[in-house]
This record gives C-alpha cells, sequence and structure tokens, in this order.
C-alpha cells in the first residue's frame, strides 16, 4: 500500500487541498509542480510558433506546434487505413482459399503475408525493438567485463587503452564496417532476423557497451574494505562473493551507465537507421525529407517529438528499475 501510494505522491496535495489541510502550502506546493512546468511548456510553444512563422525553407514554411498537431492526426488516420487494408488483404486470402478448398479439399493454398508499406507507428515498434536487442547484448557483454576489470588491476589496465581508444568512435564509422561484416558472414537462405536488424542491433551494442563497462568497473572498484574483509572472513567463494558483495555494492553506479548506454543506443539507432535505410523511425525522417513534400516538414517534427519523448520514458524506466533493485534509495525520479 505504501508503494501504490508513493507512486502516485503527486496526488497528494490535491487530497490535502480538498480536505482543507494547510491550504496555501498545498497551493503552492501544486504551483510548483504543475503551473511553472506548465508556463515553461507554453513559453516553448510561443516561441516555436513565432520562430517558425519567420521561416520559409524550400518545402514552405517551418511548421509550428498548429501543423504538428494536425499532422500527428494524419499519421494515425493512415496507421488506421493501413490496418484495415491488412485485415481486407487476409479476408480476401481467407476467402479465396476456402473456395478453393470447397473445389478440391486436397488443393494447396498459398497464404502470403501482407507486405504493405510501415506505418509511423510501426518504424516505432520497429526502433524500440531493435534498440531493446542491441542494448541487451551490449549489457551482457559490459557487465561481466565490467565486474572482472573491476576486481583484477592488471585486467583494468590491459584493457583500459582500448576501451579510451573505442569508446569516443561514431556509429557513422562502425555502421559501414558492420554493414560489410554481417553481408559478408550473415548468409543464410532462411535467415532469422533480416540483415538491416543484426546490422542494426551490432552498431548499437558497439557504441553504447562502453558506459555500462566503465562504471560497473568503477563501482566495483569502489567497494568498501570493510565489505570486503567481511568477505574474506566468511571465506566466500569468487561466485558468492561476486553475487553477494560485489553486485549489491556496485549497482548504484551500474545503473548509471546502464541509464546512459540505452540514451546512447536511441540515439545511435535513429542516425543508423538514417544512414543505413534500415526500416525505424531514423528511415521514416529521412524518407520524409527525399519525399520534398508541403507535409514534410511537420511529420518529422512529429517524429522528432516522438524520439524525445520515447528517449525520456525509456531512461524514466531505467530509474524506476534502479529504485527497485538497488540499496540506493536516493535515487529519485526527476
Amino acid at each position: 500500500m505504501s508503494r501504490m501510494l508513493q507512486n502516485i505522491s503527486w496526488l497528494e496535495p490535491w487530497m490535502l487541498l480538498l480536505k482543507g489541510e494547510n491550504v496555501s502550502a498545498q497551493l503552492a506546493t501544486i504551483f510548483k509542480g504543475l503551473a511553472i512546468p506548465m508556463a515553461g511548456i507554453l513559453a516553448f510553444l510561443f516561441i516555436w510558433q513565432g520562430a517558425a512563422n519567420s521561416i520559409d525553407t524550400s518545402l514552405g514554411q517551418f511548421p509550428g506546434p498548429v501543423q504538428v498537431y494536425e499532422q500527428s492526426f494524419n499519421l494515425v488516420k493512415e496507421h488506421k487505413r493501413e490496418r484495415q487494408k491488412e485485415v481486407e488483404f487476409y479476408e480476401r486470402q481467407d476467402e479465396r482459399n476456402a473456395k478453393k478448398l470447397a473445389k478440391n479439399p486436397d488443393a494447396k493454398i498459398k497464404v502470403r503475408p501482407y507486405t504493405g508499406k510501415p506505418t509511423f507507428f510501426d518504424q516505432i515498434v520497429t526502433s524500440l525493438i531493435t534498440v531493446m536487442s542491441g542494448f541487451l547484448v551490449a549489457s551482457v557483454i559490459a557487465i561481466p567485463v565490467g565486474i572482472m576489470i573491476g576486481l583484477n588491476s592488471g585486467l583494468y589496465s590491459a584493457l583500459n587503452p582500448l576501451i579510451q581508444l573505442f569508446k569516443p568512435v561514431s556509429p557513422l564509422a562502425w555502421l559501414p564496417l558492420v554493414t560489410m561484416v554481417v553481408s559478408a558472414l550473415y548468409v543464410s537462405k532462411d535467415p532469422m532476423f533480416a540483415k538491416s536488424f543484426v546490422t542494426s542491433l551490432i552498431t548499437v551494442s558497439l557504441c553504447c557497451l562502453w558506459p555500462t563497462m566503465i562504471n560497473t568497473a568503477v563501482g566495483v572498484s569502489a567497494i568498501t574494505q570493510d565489505l570486503q574483509n567481511v568477505s574474506k572472513v566468511l571465506r566466500l567463494n569468487f561466485f558468492t562473493h561476486v553475487t553477494k558483495i560485489v553486485l549489491p555494492s556496485s549497482i548504484p553506479m551500474m545503473f548509471t551507465g546502464l541509464r546512459l548506454s540505452l540514451g546512447i543506443a536511441w540515439m545511435v539507432l535513429i542516425a543508423a537507421e538514417m544512414l543505413a535505410q534500415n526500416p525505424g523511425l531514423g528511415k521514416f525522417v529521412w524518407d520524409e525529407f527525399q519525399n520534398g513534400s508541403s507535409n514534410s516538414l511537420g511529420r518529422i517534427m512529429v517524429a522528432v517529438l516522438v524520439i524525445g519523448v520515447i528517449g525520456f520514458m525509456l531512461d524514466r524506466v531505467m530509474l524506476m528499475l534502479q529504485k527497485k533493485v538497488s540499496w540506493d534509495k536516493s535515487a529519485v525520479l526527476r
């Protein structure tokens, strides 16, 4: 019950205000938590609209908030139309196969997948699947390596030059190399995953594993001597020492690295999709730019805002997960 109340703590001032308890303090809390952020948003929208009215591009006037709002509804309508086409496609296919089987029960029927154009929301799902897959692969590599180099100063000295060398490399530099390697090695008549997905996944993983690895190593190396002495007194074996002492102690720093890695993964993915024309939000932005219609800028701006909102939500999810599993409850949702 206490956890539930903690999750809806933003309602507390309203409830106390309705009860008439310390009205001035509750109004001040509500104003600080709601009115000030809303004022900031309204000021941003006002500045955005004013700037948009004064900018003319080769595709027309830069879209303001109203145009972006209209295009967001157009994208929703397009998605619904495409889903309706998909339903009608399968209905016609099922009807055609049923008639064929009625004439000849032994007839071979063909079941073809719907190959319509992916909608904006399909692209969002594709990008989310890709970024989470790349992030998980990077985490599976970075966390164990970070633990090992945090426990072994010699191993850290050996790997640190490589980490510092590859950490600042841009995804735009990795992408051509990864594309060529995947094309050469990932050869199959019936591949489990599309080459574009594998290329984006590897590129994302290469660029986002470093923050997790470094922060995990720092967290492990910062374990207090008291905990080290407890492990020695109890004569814990290596596995038990890692699971009972090392991991719990390094979780705060580890999650700091994971949050940074997920943010980097999301930014890297959009750039990789745009450059390599892999399915996802990046490709949607590039296709709209190449399309050059009068609505393109508004649709691109919708994508930009959605990319920002998704990045923010991913960070909040990681922070909530950190609060749930970490002993350090000083991490707050900000």
